[in-house]
């Protein structure tokens, strides 16, 4: 039976992995602050454990663990990222955490995962909404639009580093807005397929939701299930390449994506457009390389996904509201 850990197993992405690795056999550890929020784990074990402390994470890759799953970061959706007001923490927390990961998987050989973003991409080349360029050999000349976005980049050449010095074996994805049900809907921390889903299904139809912007600003966004189908695949892949995408090439702006909400919801809605934390003009995964490299790229259809993330999101709105 192959060992796992997860970092970052009471967040989104790694509850769902978790359930992934569990009903492929695997023994699963998980570690995180904090529970699964909606839900029981799906972890054979779990630990609350601070990762910006070395003898936690020594704790937890231990001798025949095979392959660690490093998501664990300080992050959450644009109202968070691009305040300016956590930068100091989203960089010392998370890069801290990765410094111990690549340490202690190189100690005991063990298989890396690291969760990358899009975030790292250059913003020069996202100014354009109808043609943004986030090709993997885009990343330099680096010039991200948030810290966020520095640490991640950072991350990804110190796992590199540490592969071309002591033979890590470490995988690198750049995820791209991943969405789904059992994520953040409602603290502050939630994307915008999240906050969207929250915002249709509070109002009462023929009422007004507000979009930050002008709502032209373009995104690719990913549904949880071909998230974990990517990993996987990166994972289990005999060799280990650059840093990949995993995301969609479908791309829409957030009207649009506000509008397939509300088409969902069965709901005619105005859109209000007030002045808030923005990101790059434009971004949407570009899947060439993860489809010549993995013989294999993400085709699950939006509008399939906000289906299940919506109705997920306004059952939660209306129990919070019993």
């Amino acid at each position: 039976m192959r060992t796992a850990v997860i970092f970052g197993a009471g967040g989104f992405i790694g509850s769902h992995l978790a359930e992934r690795l569990k009903s492929e056999g695997y023994y699963v550890i998980g570690a995180d602050l904090k529970y699964p929020e909606f839900g029981k784990t799906a972890c054979n074990e779990f630990s609350i454990a601070d990762l910006r402390y070395l003898e936690n994470v020594e704790d937890l890759i231990q001798q025949g663990v095979t392959e660690v799953y490093q998501l664990a970061a300080d992050m959450g959706g644009a109202g968070y990222i691009f305040s300016g007001d956590h930068d100091a923490d989203v960089m010392h927390n998370s890069a801290l955490i990765n410094l111990h990961t690549a340490k202690r998987a190189t100690e005991i050989g063990a298989k890396v995962f690291y969760s990358s973003s899009a975030c790292m991409y250059p913003a020069y080349n996202q100014t354009d909404p109808n043609n943004p360029n986030c090709s993997e050999q885009s990343a330099y000349p680096a010039a991200p639009d948030s810290e966020y976005g520095w640490e991640k980049l950072f991350s990804e050449r110190l796992y590199k580093s540490f592969q071309r010095n002591y033979g890590l074996d470490v995988r690198i994805a750049r995820f791209h807005n991943i969405f789904g049900d059992r994520g953040s809907w409602n603290n502050g921390k939630e994307k915008a397929p999240a906050a969207l889903c929250r915002k249709v299904a509070e109002a009462v139809n023929g009422g007004t939701i507000d979009i930050w912007g002008d709502g032209l600003q373009t995104r690719s966004f990913l549904y949880i299930d071909e998230c974990l189908e990517g990993i996987r695949r990166l994972m289990e892949a005999p060799q280990s390449f650059e840093p990949l995408n995993i995301g969609s090439e479908e791309m829409v702006t957030i009207n649009q994506l506000a509008e397939i909400i509300m088409d969902i919801a069965g709901k005619e809605l105005n859109i209000n457009h007030i002045s808030g934390p923005l990101g790059v003009r434009g971004r949407c995964s570009d899947n060439k390389l993860i489809q010549d490299k993995l013989g294999w790229s993400p085709n699950y259809p939006l509008r399939d996904g906000l289906v299940k993330t919506y109705w997920w999101i306004n059952e939660q709105v209306k129990n919070n509201s019993k």
